[in-house]
């Protein structure tokens, strides 16, 4: 029951949450929709980890390679006639050797994983302490580590260390931002960041300042919800 309220964020007030957000018809219209939506409370590890895999990856191919990892390298649990796997600790995977790491198709992100995880292992940043600084000092952190670019962080904060302001913008959230909200934004930046797919580390920062600015400190529980009506209407 403890694990479950944790997880699921029962200890969050979702009215007054709603009630901070709810700023222009686009927000409340997915509000309505997906009213009780709530962000999950991760594990700080699993999660990093997870995210670390997703960079430019379908989640077909996100959840083959977190099974692989899963498989190679966790724990083994029976389950009746069903077999699971552990997550692996951070331990596990940093005293890997690189060809293993290799066979869990995690492409370039092999050698990123493999730094992360050693210096996790090491106690060089301890991720759950995170929990405990403001959000700019946590983010700093976490973009120390090989492989953590600005969404990864950000989902990284978001998901598993509290830090509900985090904004995090992927193509959805970026498709939205300039459909919805194009007022505050120059039309010279609405142009360049609509030529390309991917965003510049700048106007990653440009898209993400703006959620956290206009919704303020439950920024990310706004993003959840418009994201969530976008994929699905």
């Amino acid at each position: 029951a403890d694990f479950i309220q944790n997880y699921f964020r029962f200890d969050d007030n979702l009215p007054l949450i709603i009630s901070e957000i709810n700023k222009d018809e686009h927000i409340r219209k997915a509000i309505q929709h997906f009213y009780g939506l709530r962000i999950t409370r991760q594990e700080p590890w699993e999660c990093l980890i997870s995210y670390m895999c997703a960079t430019y990856k379908n989640i077909p191919a996100i959840k083959q390679m977190i099974h692989n990892l899963c498989k190679r390298f966790g724990r083994k649990i029976a389950f009746g006639r069903y077999s699971f796997y552990t997550f692996p600790k951070p331990s596990d995977l940093a005293e890997a050797r690189l060809e293993d790491m290799r066979r869990c198709k995690l492409g370039f992100r092999v050698k990123r994983v493999l730094e992360t995880s050693r210096i996790i292992s090491n106690g060089e940043l301890d991720l759950k302490a995170l929990r405990k600084v403001d959000y700019e000092r946590a983010r700093l952190e976490l973009l120390s580590l090989p492989g953590v670019g600005p969404k990864v962080a950000d989902c990284v904060l978001l998901f598993s260390l509290g830090k509900l302001q985090a904004f995090p913008v992927d193509v959805w959230m970026k498709k939205i931002i300039l459909e919805f909200y194009p007022k505050f934004f120059t039309q010279s930046f609405i142009e360049n960041v609509s030529k390309r797919g991917s965003l510049t580390d700048r106007e990653y920062e440009e898209l993400s300042s703006f959620g956290k600015e206009y919704f303020g400190v439950y920024a990310g529980y706004a993003q959840e919800y418009l994201y969530h009506w976008k994929r699905l209407e």
